[in-house]
């Protein structure tokens, strides 16, 4: 859904485990295979992950922990510009219920997929502390193509929604922001009735949402 949006502003290469039309197979936890596929990139956007927040160490470890120092290190050693790392804000889901997650607080998760969220953040920000690359890290929320609707999905879904248009509009801010000094963490919900995560960050790098959880 991200790539349909951005291909006409961009020349994509997308990568993805598996085999697809268009898609470059590459395994991203494999180093040389990363820095054969970011040759020449500006930008690289990671987006891979085990999402499943109920997920154990097994399936989290290759994903959500190996595969992002193996992007992170390659995408330094092919001089790329910019790096945005898909967090979550699972990655914040402890803090008191009600509470709006800014992004400036702190990881605080309340499972492990939030502290491998976590770890993916601390990373950005330790590559680009020693390196010339810039890294944004997503607190991505309720990824997906149906707006949910109160009462039929739990409150916090819709306070969190990120609608495919909205995601699409996030990371190309996110690339193309000249603001970002080193490493930034950004909030990245559609504008929805009640924010569960302020987006004064996303904002200021010219993130449009354009699309909300209202009830029609």
């Amino acid at each position: 859904m991200v790539r349909a949006a951005l291909a006409d502003r961009w020349d994509l290469v997308p990568i993805d485990l598996r085999d697809a039309p268009g898609v470059r197979q590459v395994d991203v936890t494999d180093g040389a295979a990363c820095r054969a596929a970011f040759a020449g990139a500006d930008a690289v956007v990671h987006l891979a992950a085990m999402p499943d927040p109920e997920a154990g160490w097994d399936d989290l470890l290759p994903a959500n922990l190996v595969a992002p120092y193996q992007v992170a290190a390659a995408a330094v050693d092919c001089g790329v510009r910019r790096l945005v790392l898909a967090s979550s804000l699972h990655a914040v889901s402890a803090y008191p219920e009600g509470r709006q997650r800014r992004a400036a607080d702190i990881p605080r998760p309340a499972n492990l997929y939030g502290a491998t969220k976590a770890w993916a953040e601390a990373l950005g920000a330790a590559i680009a502390a020693t390196s010339s690359m810039s890294v944004v890290a997503l607190r991505i929320g309720y990824f997906t193509d149906v707006r949910p609707r109160d009462g039929e999905r739990p409150p916090g879904e819709c306070a969190a929604w990120l609608s495919p248009r909205d995601a699409s509009d996030l990371i190309r801010a996110a690339v193309e922001s000249p603001d970002v000094d080193g490493f930034i963490v950004v909030n990245g919900t559609s504008m929805n009735r009640y924010l569960v995560a302020d987006l004064t960050e996303a904002l200021a790098l010219g993130y449009q949402p354009r699309d909300d959880a209202w009830d029609d």
